[in-house]
């Protein structure tokens, strides 16, 4: 057993009113910066931001970020491209198949037809280069409707593969959901941020 003098040197986790405030300012600080310097190098570095410094950097500063707050925002979008940087093919497929059952959300977002693995990457960088040079609003939309595609697209591989891969089936139904979900907090931090409530 420690003795509390011991115990009380043991470095504990950052408070979570300290992480919340830490994630803010950060957050608010690298937009502000980067959209008054015009510098499209600085924005090219922000891109790529976790190609840089390494996806638990910046998860250490806003994974735990509520979804409708800019850091919670931001740590979506980050993780979108990761997740499209590296499975490029399988997000295009998917988007692909999502496609026609959502037309109004592809004109959204945007990416280049036919939507292959090198366009569905392009979008991911033009999004968050949207954030830090162009309008955020409009970016969040973009990735709201990007995601929703995808999430499209998913459900459908989910049900081809009912009745013979249901695990497979179940896994790819999650993850649709969770697309979803993404998708609409994204939307939904975008008039948030035309608001000036984007904090």
């Amino acid at each position: 057993m420690l003795d509390m003098e011991e115990a009380e040197q043991i470095e504990g986790d950052i408070d979570p009113a300290d992480r919340a405030l830490i994630a803010h300012e950060t957050a608010a600080a690298m937009v502000a910066q980067a959209r008054e310097a015009k510098d499209p190098e600085l924005v090219a570095r922000l891109v790529r931001l976790v190609d840089e410094e390494g996806i638990d950097t910046v998860a250490m500063l806003w994974s735990k970020a509520e979804p409708h707050t800019l850091p919670g925002a931001l740590w979506r979008l980050y993780m979108l491209r990761e997740w499209v940087k590296h499975d490029a093919d399988a997000v295009a497929r998917s988007y692909h198949q999502g496609v026609h059952a959502a037309h109004v959300r592809h004109a959204i977002a945007g990416v280049e037809d036919p939507p292959g693995p090198e366009e569905v990457r392009r979008l991911a960088d033009a999004i968050l280069s949207g954030v830090y040079a162009g309008d955020l609003a409009v970016a969040l939309e973009r990735a709201g409707a990007f995601c929703r595609v995808v999430a499209t697209g998913t459900a459908f591989e989910a049900e081809s593969d009912a009745g013979h891969a249901d695990a497979r089936a179940h896994q790819t139904t999650l993850r649709a959901a969770q697309l979803l979900r993404t998708g609409e907090d994204l939307e939904r931090c975008a008039p948030m941020w035309r608001e000036g409530r984007l904090d």
